[in-house]
C-alpha cells in the first residue's frame, strides 16, 4: 500500500495511528524541504545569469570595448526592473539579489553545490557567504569545505558560531584589527516609530551592549519579583513595605520595565522612579561572561603600540593611523579572540581588560584536537559540576536550539529518583522548554559519552547533538621533519 506520496506504508500498521502519521509527515516535510531549496539555488542561479546578461548587453553597446561601471550599471538596473515584475519586489531588492547570486556562484563553488544538492539550505548559505566575503581567495576553498560540512545537519544559528570561528582564523585581518575600525563608527540615534514613540539605538562594542542589556534585566525582575510578592501580600491582607519597589498593581512586563529603567537611568542617572531608598536597583551590576584562549591572555598585541583610549574609554584610536598585522603560524592566527556567552566573538583588547577586571577565574582544560571540556580546576561536588557543565554546554543541548547557559536547567539524563547518578556524564544543560520536553513527551536521550548526546524522537528518528567547542584552535606543522633513521649517516 502507498500514500499519495508514494511511500510505501507496512500493512501491518495501523494508518490512522497518530505517530504512524507524525512519520508519514515528517518523511513528507522533510521531501518538500529538500525540494524547496533546490528551486531556491535554481533562482539564484537564474538571478546569477542574470547579472552576466546585464554585462554582456553593456559590452554590447559599448562595441566591443570594456564597458564602463556607469553602463554595467545601468544594464544591471534594466536587467533587474524587468525581473522585478515577475518577483513582485523592488527593482533595488531584485539587483542586489542579482550581484549576492553572482558572487556565490563565483566565489563559493562548493556552497553552491551544496545548496543545489539540498544539503544546506538558503540561510546556511548566506552565513557562509557573509563571513567568507572578507577572505583571500588563496583560503577561501579551505574554508568552505570546513564550513559546508559544520552546517550540513546543523541549523544556522548553532552553525554560525563555527563557521565565523574557522573565517576568523583564515581573516587577513584580526578581530582586534576590524573592532578598533568598527568603533570609530560607534553612535546613537533616534528614530521616529509614529503614534508619539520613537526608538533609541547604540551602536558600541559587544561586550558594553551586553553589559547594559544584562543590568537592565536583572533589574527589571527585581522590580517584577518584588511586584508579585506585593500582589500576593496585597491579596493575603498583608500591609506593602514603602520602602520596597513593589507595587500590586504594577502589571508592566519585563520588556517594558527594560525600557523604562533604561529611561529612568539615562535622563536621571540611577534606576530612581523604581529605586527602593536603600538604593537597591542601582546596586546591581552587568554581568558579562566571557571565554579567552589563554594564549590571548599572554600574548602582547604589538598592533596597540601608540593607541590612545577613546573618550568612552572602551573605543580606540590609533596616533600613526595603521595597525599590524597580527601574528600567525601556518596560516593560523596565533592570537585567537575571545567569546562572549553565546559564541559571539569580541576582541582581544576588550577580552584582556574583563579579564584584568575579573576577580575570580575557572580554568576550562579542553581536548587540543576535539575542543570537547575534559576538566575544570578545583573540582568540588555541586558548585564545580555546574560550572563545568556551564562551560561544555554553552547552548541548550537539544537539537536545533541555541539559547545560551544562563537559560538552561541542569537536567539528569536518568532521572535521580531512578538511581541517576549527579555527575557530568548523566547531566546535561537544557532551556525550560526542552527541559519539559524531555519529561512530558516520547522524546528520549542518552548520554554516547564526552558530552555527545542522542536524541530519539516519538517517530523513532536520532538527532545526535555535539557539545560546542570553545575558543580553542590547533596548529599542525604543513611540513614535519623526516622521522630519524638510524642506518643514515649524522643521525
Amino acid at each position: 500500500m502507498t500514500n499519495s506520496a508514494g511511500t510505501v506504508v507496512d500493512p501491518g500498521v495501523d494508518p490512522v495511528d497518530p505517530v504512524t502519521v507524525l512519520r508519514m509527515l515528517r518523511e513528507g516535510v522533510a521531501a518538500a524541504e529538500g525540494a524547496i531549496i533546490r528551486f531556491q539555488a535554481l533562482r539564484d542561479a537564474q538571478l546569477a545569469a542574470a547579472q552576466h546578461v546585464a554585462e554582456e548587453l553593456a559590452a554590447r553597446d559599448a562595441g566591443g570595448a570594456s564597458p564602463r561601471g556607469e553602463a554595467v550599471e545601468i544594464a544591471t538596473r534594466s536587467v533587474a526592473a524587468e525581473l522585478a515584475g515577475v518577483l513582485r519586489m523592488s527593482d533595488r531588492v531584485v539587483q542586489a539579489r542579482m550581484a549576492r547570486a553572482a558572487d556565490l556562484m563565483t566565489k563559493f563553488p562548493e556552497t553552491t553545490r551544496a545548496f543545489v544538492e539540498a544539503r544546506i539550505n538558503a540561510a546556511h548559505v548566506r552565513v557562509i557567504q557573509d563571513a567568507g566575503t572578507r577572505l583571500d581567495e588563496t583560503v577561501r576553498a579551505e574554508f568552505e569545505q570546513i564550513a559546508v560540512e559544520a552546517c550540513a545537519g546543523e541549523t544556522p544559528h548553532r552553525a554560525k558560531r563555527i563557521v565565523e570561528r574557522v573565517a576568523e582564523r583564515l581573516a587577513p585581518r584580526s578581530l582586534t584589527d576590524r573592532h578598533r575600525e568598527a568603533q570609530e563608527a560607534r553612535r546613537v540615534w533616534r528614530e521616529d516609530l509614529g503614534d508619539g514613540q520613537k526608538a533609541l539605538g547604540v551602536i558600541h562594542s559587544a561586550a558594553v551592549i551586553d553589559g547594559i542589556y544584562d543590568r537592565l534585566t536583572q533589574q527589571a525582575r527585581a522590580v517584577a519579583v518584588a511586584n508579585t510578592q506585593a500582589a500576593k501580600d496585597a491579596a493575603g491582607g498583608v500591609a506593602p513595605d514603602p520602602a520596597g519597589p513593589g507595587d500590586p498593581g504594577d502589571e508592566r512586563t519585563v520588556d517594558q520595565l527594560r525600557a523604562d529603567l533604561c529611561a529612568d537611568t539615562l535622563l536621571t542617572g540611577t534606576a530612581s522612579g523604581h529605586d527602593t531608598t536603600a538604593g537597591l536597583l542601582s546596586a546591581i551590576q552587568a554581568r558579562v561572561e566571557v571565554t579567552v584562549p589563554v594564549l590571548t591572555l599572554v600574548t602582547s598585541d604589538t598592533a596597540g603600540a601608540g593607541r590612545q583610549k577613546s573618550p568612552a574609554g572602551s573605543g580606540t584610536s590609533t596616533s600613526s593611523g595603521t595597525a599590524t598585522r597580527s601574528g600567525t603560524a601556518f596560516r593560523v592566527r596565533t592570537e585567537q579572540p575571545g567569546e562572549l556567552a553565546g559564541g559571539q566573538p569580541i576582541d582581544t583588547d576588550t577580552a584582556r581588560t574583563l579579564a584584568g577586571g575579573s576577580t575570580a577565574w575557572e580554568r576550562v582544560l579542553t581536548h587540543p584536537v576535539t575542543g570537547a571540556i575534559l576538566a575544570v580546576d578545583h573540582y568540588r561536588p555541586n558548585a564545580d559540576l555546574r560550572r563545568l557543565l556551564h562551560a561544555r554546554d554553552s547552548r541548550c543541548r537539544f537539537p536545533t536550539c541555541g539559547l545560551p547557559p544562563r537559560t538552561q536547567d541542569i537536567d539528569h539524563t536518568i532521572d535521580a529518583a531512578h538511581g541517576g547518578a549527579t555527575e557530568e556524564g548523566n547531566l546535561g544543560g537544557l532551556c525550560r522548554r526542552h527541559h519539559v520536553l524531555k519529561h512530558q513527551t516520547a522524546w528520549k536521550v542518552k548520554q554516547r559519552g564526552a558530552g555527545v548526546l542522542e536524541w530519539t524522537s516519538p517517530t523513532g528518528a536520532t538527532y545526535t547533538d555535539q557539545p560546542p567547542a570553545p575558543v580553542t584552535f590547533t596548529i599542525e606543522d604543513p611540513d614535519p621533519p623526516p622521522e630519524s633513521d638510524p642506518d643514515t649517516p649524522g643521525f
